[in-house]
């Protein structure tokens, strides 16, 4: 072997398996945030208006880009729930993380779950959002209240489920209805306890 084969093994023995994607896919984390009502617990979602730039109309969690100034993912859905819903950093408390999520829209999306006292006075992102909403934990258990959609081309793998949940005049689906499934994988085995 000569002196380049012989380095080379050595450089790529050296270095660690990773993942390399065709582009940079840009951190982001969004918040589920949790809240009790009359002993019932519930999700909150948002809608976006039809005016913002990606999205229009859609419904989805508070969150997004991640900022130079974040700690962790933690900071960024918390800054950014406050921003959009005026939803304050004090009055949430986390209770973890699921795992992250790479989305079809070049995202690598970090879901924070948090606990919120209610009622609550929300500053809406008017600019950004129409309303908040919630709907009950165990209505999204509900296996009947799932529908599932494949996806996909033939020559890239598999199809890819599409999760849609239709609660009252909202559609949730996309990144946000996987982040529920996800969410509820962890949370089933929980569901039998008093929350």
């Amino acid at each position: 072997m000569t002196d380049l084969v012989i380095a080379l093994r050595h450089r790529l023995a050296a270095r660690s398996a990773g993942t390399t994607a065709e582009w940079d896919a840009r951190p982001a984390a969004v918040l589920i945030p949790l809240y009790l009502d009359h002993g019932e617990w519930y999700v909150l979602f948002t809608e976006r208006t039809h005016t913002v730039e990606d999205h229009k109309g859609q419904v989805a969690f508070p969150g997004g880009r991640v900022d130079d100034g974040d700690a962790d993912r933690i900071e960024t859905a918390l800054r950014e729930a406050e921003e959009e819903i005026g939803l304050k950093h004090d009055d949430v408390t986390v209770l973890g993380q699921l795992d992250e999520l790479l989305t079809i829209t070049q995202y690598r999306v970090t879901p924070v779950v948090g606990v919120f006292p209610w009622p609550y006075d929300f500053m809406l992102s008017t600019e950004e959002l129409s309303e908040v909403f919630g709907v009950p934990l165990r209505w999204l258990a509900d296996p009947a209240n799932v529908d599932v959609q494949y996806y996909g081309f033939p020559l890239l793998g598999p199809p890819v489920p599409v999760y849609y949940f239709r609660y009252n005049n909202h559609t949730i689906w996309g990144v946000t209805g996987r982040i529920v499934v996800n969410f509820l994988d962890v949370l089933r085995p929980l569901l039998g306890a008093d929350f």
